[in-house]
């Protein structure tokens, strides 16, 4: 069986750690002939590629590949092009008040969590994590939010075009979603007043380093952002729900405790980049020109950096997972998403302690964004009856 289509199993997509666990103990590198790749699995090796753009680029041109235009952006330049645009970025984000953005998020997380304690069951994912990623996002760029019902399937697809080296069929779907985002999506062209002036101001500076590249890095933003902290949402709740007692756990540790919920179920479980000149990487020569994926899910659970890292530890200080990547390309929005799953998840151990699954989570067959489809939960308190069972 070949040990990355083997991840998407289903058995295997509920839990892949144990699958990365024996890649790391007998091939922690290996050349997977199907994605043409090198495949890196211990936290060392996937550490020592994200934080050399040196010599492991996300910029393929400097492989000899061509990216088309709409595809340049934040994510796939690398410094110096890519340091200016990320300051560009960064300093509108820093222009915007962001405690009353995040004053509003708690406000709207409660809000809607009230609205659904009142039924017997709900969806985490489609009814609580989606929307409010979405909502949270847009305020954050200061551009209208599109519909969810819209939006969601598009991103989805996108998402599933992550994995096209395996499914090549996804490919073509995933470009045609890109480019409906792009269109009607019209980011950057209607800002909200106040908040992303700096960003306007920029674009002129922006432009100039490529043919709309500052927008095309809006839009990369957009929707990272919003799949990061939906998928991080639903997978944090799902860790909590079906460990016991760690619900209640994380009201007493919530300082480290997302950290860890990263770090348990990431949903960046890969990423890519190319190598640019001969390399020696844990006894192997990565030639010029070879791409490396590096299974950030399987350095996650690494015992070589993490004690016991089966185990969901709320309390683990330090914790150096790369969910969020690391280096030039450490993610944006990560601070963003970390925020959203704090302050959700906080308002359901303290304002529904008796939250528990209905049904197993079910996951996407994603491999390269890890996340769930439909995760049914209740928040009313258990019966005698329930008790008695």
């Amino acid at each position: 069986m070949d040990p990355i289509l083997d991840l998407a199993r289903p058995s295997v997509l509920r839990n892949p750690y144990p699958a990365y666990a024996r890649l790391r103990e007998n091939t922690p590198v290996f050349w997977h002939e199907p994605l043409g790749s090198w495949v890196l699995t211990r936290h060392a090796d996937c550490l020592a590629v994200l934080t050399d753009s040196a010599r492991f680029a996300s910029d393929w041109r400097r492989a000899g590949e061509e990216i088309p235009a709409p595809l340049l952006s934040v994510q796939t330049l690398d410094p110096p092009e890519h340091t200016a645009i990320r300051h560009l970025l960064l300093d509108g984000f820093r222009a915007q008040d962001r405690q009353t953005l995040y004053d509003a998020m708690e406000r709207q997380a409660r809000e809607l969590l009230t609205e659904l304690a009142r039924r017997p069951s709900f969806d985490v994912v489609g009814e609580l994590a989606e929307p409010l990623a979405l909502r949270f996002i847009t305020a954050f760029l200061g551009v209208p939010a599109p519909e969810l019902s819209w939006f969601v399937p598009m991103s989805r697809t996108v998402v599933d075009g992550m994995d096209a080296g395996l499914w090549p069929e996804k490919h073509q779907p995933a470009v045609a979603a890109r480019a409906e985002l792009a269109v009607r999506g019209r980011l950057a062209r209607r800002p909200a007043p106040g908040r992303p002036h700096r960003l306007r101001r920029g674009a002129r500076e922006g432009e100039r380093r490529g043919p709309s590249v500052l927008r095309n890095s809006l839009r990369a933003v957009l929707h990272a952002g919003y799949e990061s902290a939906s998928r991080l949402l639903g997978n944090a709740a799902s860790a909590l729900l079906t460990s016991p007692e760690a619900l209640a756990a994380f009201r007493e540790t919530p300082a480290t405790a997302v950290d860890e919920l990263i770090r348990y179920d990431a949903p960046v479980q890969a990423d890519a980049r190319v190598c640019v000149s001969d390399t020696e990487l844990a006894g192997v020569t990565v030639r010029a020109g070879d791409p490396v994926t590096l299974l950030l899910g399987a350095a996650n659970h690494d015992p070589l950096r993490f004690t016991h890292p089966s185990e969901l530890r709320l309390d683990r200080a330090p914790n150096p997972h790369p969910g969020f990547g690391r280096g030039a390309h450490a993610c944006l929005g990560a601070s963003m998403a970390i925020r959203l799953t704090g302050s959700v998840l906080t308002t359901l151990a303290t304002d529904h302690p008796d939250a528990r699954p209905v049904a197993e989570p079910e996951h996407r067959r994603n491999l390269t964004f890890r996340g769930l489809d439909r995760f049914e939960i209740t928040v009313r308190p258990r019966t005698g009856k329930e008790e008695l069972t």
